[in-house]
């Protein structure tokens, strides 16, 4: 049954290949769309464990919420929810769960969303997309059909969120298979739904969301016409390392004080923030920032302590962060090296706090309401992924003792081959954008990567269909005091299917309120470019200009 199903969608995907053509038609779910959503059916070995209309929804801001999008419920129309799920090869996987959100009226269009950390929780596709301004239109509300996954497993409360990586079905999906599976479940519904194929298929996601997309212009070339991946984690067994590295570095004595974290943050502005021409809190060169922030400044002089100044072990350990990462054997793709991250947003929301420092230092065994992401994802992937023992001590752990086991799971995990060439001859679009305050993984590894595809496809073929983008001071997720929002579906839409290809973009800070408020516009540049200050309003786009 599981081989038929899969021989089954690839012949339907292959069916959806045909030559770009403008999206103007909008379909209906029917006269009765009550009757329509509620008898639509699927093939085995998938199941549809509800179909409904769900009502309208107004737009709301919330007062509190961890990240501004977190803050804000879009507007959305009435529509057909439809949950389900795949059914597992092995008995002992859990099956892949899907939403797909089929509008009342819609424009032919597609947006799958991509998940977060290691997923494990239902993706609805019914909010607003990454990056998107805080007061725009979800992609359900403009009439695309939006569907997500729980990529194959659901983390249940007590449990490790990589406790699913010691079934070998459930880790394929989540490497890569039940993103594709359930694109084409969705493409399935689409057509008994409206009795017409998607004209236009497109791939938006973050983190390991924005991994995913890469995955599938990588491995299903031919599934997706627009991909767009925001701070992706593509060298993902790399980070898993290095996130274990840099929390045994901060054991013992190593560990920042929140003062102390403050202290590092000024300290680099100072240093670098006028740069580009004006103090604004913004280090808008962090590359140039690297060569010219010397961290062991801050180190104490002998004998002193106290917040003020750091220790010599404080100071190690903060470097230990900055530096690149080698392993003793090559990975997928010949990948061995992951780059440090910073300087640069070490005291925001989203910075060092977050993701390196936690609120006490890293524990054996884990400790997840005191330990950094950072630690608990690198040091869980190693006992999960690489190890498979949920009790080993990762301070024993020496990555060239399982080189067999992360060379398997990097071929599995990592997003990092650079031939592009059959996404590029699908048509299809790519656009990246990298946080440069970003330390739940380096911006430096994405950038790392982009060039290595056009050191592979030569510089001219890639600028015909990907773009790389740098946001200075936007942390990973997005929730720094730094310019982040733009409507990047509406920019792969215009040049996917109205051949207007990106140039340099601009970003908006916004606060959550009602109306939402936006504070302050800077451009977006391509890569290797950055925002440099001319003259004017510091609060405007046209303010800046993007150089060298």
């Amino acid at each position: 049954m599981a081989r038929w199903f899969a021989t089954s969608l690839v012949g339907f995907a292959a069916g959806l290949l045909f030559p770009a053509l403008a999206v103007a038609a909008e379909h209906k779910l029917g006269p009765d769309p009550a009757a329509k959503c509620a008898g639509i059916k699927a093939d085995a070995p998938v199941s549809i464990d509800s179909a409904t209309i769900v009502p309208a929804v107004p737009f709301a801001v919330a007062e509190r919420g961890p990240t501004p999008t977190a803050r804000i419920t879009p507007a959305t129309p009435e529509f057909c929810r439809v949950l389900g799920r795949i059914a597992p090869v092995d008995p002992k996987a859990p099956p892949i769960r899907f939403q797909v959100n089929l509008p009342l009226a819609w424009n032919g269009r597609t947006v799958q969303y991509g998940g977060g950390g290691f997923n494990g929780v239902l993706i609805t596709g019914v909010g607003l997309p990454p990056s998107a301004p805080l007061d725009s239109a979800s992609p359900l509300a403009q009439g695309y059909v939006t569907y997500g996954t729980d990529s194959g497993h659901e983390t249940k409360p007590g449990e490790a969120p990589q406790q699913f990586a010691l079934n070998d079905e459930a880790l394929v999906n989540f490497s890569h298979a039940a993103y594709k599976k359930v694109r084409d479940v969705a493409v399935m519904l689409v057509e008994r739904a409206y009795s017409a194929k998607p004209e236009k298929l497109y791939f938006l996601g973050t983190s390991e969301g924005g991994r995913e997309g890469v995955t599938m212009a990588q491995r299903y070339p031919d599934s997706f016409d627009g991909i767009f991946a925001r701070v992706p984690v593509l060298n993902w067994t790399l980070l898993q390392h290095v996130g274990t590295r840099d929390g045994i570095a901060l054991m013992g004595d190593g560990w920042l004080r929140p003062a102390q974290v403050k202290l590092v943050h000024d300290a680099v502005l100072a240093a670098c923030d006028a740069q580009d021409g004006i103090a604004d809190g913004l280090v808008a060169d962090p590359v140039g920032c690297k060569k010219r922030f010397n961290i062991a400044k801050l180190q104490c002089a002998a004998g002193a302590s106290g917040d003020q100044c750091l220790s010599a072990a404080q100071v190690n350990a903060a470097k230990t962060l900055g530096t690149n990462y080698r392993l003793p054997f090559p990975l997928a793709n010949g990948v061995r090296d992951y780059p440090g991250r910073g300087p640069s947003g070490e005291g925001a929301n989203d910075g060092w706090p977050l993701w390196w420092l936690g609120s006490a230092p890293p524990a054996i065994p884990l400790q997840p309401a005191t330990n950094s992401r950072a630690w608990l994802f690198g040091a869980g992937a190693i006992q999960y992924f690489y190890v498979r023992d949920p009790d080993y001590d990762v301070r024993k752990y020496s990555a060239k003792d399982h080189a067999k086991r992360v060379q398997e799971v990097s071929a599995l995990m990592d997003a990092t081959n650079p031939d592009l060439s059959g996404f590029r001859k699908r048509g299809g679009k790519l656009i990246i954008v990298e946080h440069m305050a970003d330390y739940a993984q380096s911006p430096y590894a994405g950038i790392a990567y982009f060039l290595s595809v056009e050191k592979k496809m030569g510089a001219a073929a890639v600028g015909s269909f990907a773009r790389l983008y740098t946001a200075p001071g936007v942390d990973h997720s997005a929730a720094g005091a730094a310019p982040a929002n733009v409507d990047m579906l509406k920019v792969l839409t215009d040049w996917v299917e109205n051949g207007k290809a990106p140039g340099n973009l601009v970003v908006t800070q916004q606060a959550a309120a009602n109306p939402v408020v936006t504070d302050r516009a800077v451009p977006l540049c391509q890569w290797p470019l950055w925002p440099r200050y001319k003259s004017g309003d510091v609060k405007k786009a046209e303010s800046f200009a993007c150089g060298k």
